[in-house]
């Protein structure tokens, strides 16, 4: 072989290579920027999943507030109602009472 023939091969070899690290570095480029899409992409998976659950969670214990509230309120009406009952039916005892007590002072004064 040559000269000319072993330098032909050399630069070859090497034209060879800088084409295989070239496409290495085009690879490595692709898969980083694949990487870098799959994660964006799990990121918005993963905070869409959390925001429906943080709904979810929200409208259940909205649902068990309300319903603690009608309760609540349901019991409140119920002792307004026993208190207003019971005032209409002492309304008749002190309406007795100032009646002889105003009919005692009158006779005492005459």
């Amino acid at each position: 072989m040559s000269r000319t023939d072993v330098l032909s091969e050399i630069k070859e070899a090497e034209s060879k290579a800088d084409a295989s690290v070239a496409q290495a570095e085009a690879e490595k480029k692709a898969a980083i920027a694949q990487a870098r899409r799959d994660s964006v992409k799990a990121i918005q998976t993963e905070s869409a999943a959390n925001r429906a659950s943080y709904e979810s969670i929200m409208a259940a214990e909205q649902a068990s507030l309300d319903k603690e509230k009608a309760a609540k309120l349901a019991e409140g009406e119920k002792a307004a109602e026993a208190i207003q009952t019971s005032a209409r039916a002492k309304i008749k005892e002190v309406e007795d009472f100032l009646t002889t007590e105003f009919e005692r002072a009158i006779n005492a004064n005459s």
